[in-house]
């Protein structure tokens, strides 16, 4: 892509713009493709979708252009309608992407948890996963959270549904932990993961690496969940 001239661009806009830029770094994708891989079609559609997660996560579901994408695929904007028929049917592409990357995610790490692990642990390694896949590992996630509620009904089903499935992994491991004793009896278990999970979600609005590590984030999240849950 040529470089924007210093006249078409005035030095005081530039600065601005390359302060966002870095203000909020792209993601690494959770499992990047070999350069290689797919045909250059099926490359070019993966990198617009990568370009619309990050502009997505970044702006919102109200301020995402597709110029800005095709800026960030370094494509021409009309190239994105051989991909996807509107700006929504990408959107809901990325927004269905995200939850159920962080699914999968939080099920193959509870999947390699050692054997006979306490239940409360359990809730602790699905925190680190949470915010790690949040915050760290892929824009498509971020996308998803922090728009989530967003977007209209037509094409929001898809996300919905998977956000549910989800759900229903959380309320495994707090059902299972109350069961167990691991949690305080005076507690509401379904009351207590939503408490939690709404805060987990949250931490994309407010965390950026300025304000701290993301490893002193997990601890501090997990420690505030394992203080409040076990029983005394």
């Amino acid at each position: 892509m040529p470089r924007k001239t210093a006249t078409a661009t005035p030095p005081k806009v530039a600065a601005k713009k390359a302060a966002s830029r870095t203000a909020v770094p792209k993601k690494a994708a959770a499992k990047k493709a070999p350069a290689d891989s797919g045909t250059k079609s099926e490359r070019t559609r993966q990198r617009v979708l990568d370009a619309a997660a990050h502009v997505l996560s970044v702006k919102g579901y109200a301020g995402m252009r597709l110029s800005d994408v095709a800026e960030e695929a370094e494509l021409q904007a009309p190239a994105i309608y051989y991909y996807f028929k509107s700006r929504e049917d990408l959107i809901e592409e990325v927004m269905y992407s995200g939850i159920a990357a962080m699914r999968q995610h939080l099920v193959e790490v509870l999947d390699a948890a050692p054997d006979g692990i306490d239940p409360l642990e359990r809730i602790l390694l699905a925190v680190d996963a949470h915010l790690r896949h949040e915050l760290e590992i892929s824009d498509y996630t971020t996308a998803s959270i922090r728009n989530a509620g967003q977007l209209p009904d037509a094409i929001n089903k898809r996300q919905q549904a998977e956000t549910k499935k989800y759900g229903e992994i959380w309320r495994d491991l707090f059902t299972r932990a109350s069961a167990d004793g691991a949690i305080r009896t005076d507690l509401d278990p379904y009351l207590a993961q939503m408490l939690v999970m709404g805060a987990l979600n949250w931490a994309a609005e407010w965390w950026s690496p300025r304000r701290g590590s993301l490893d002193t984030v997990v601890e501090t999240a997990q420690s505030i969940v394992r203080n409040g849950l076990a029983p005394a």
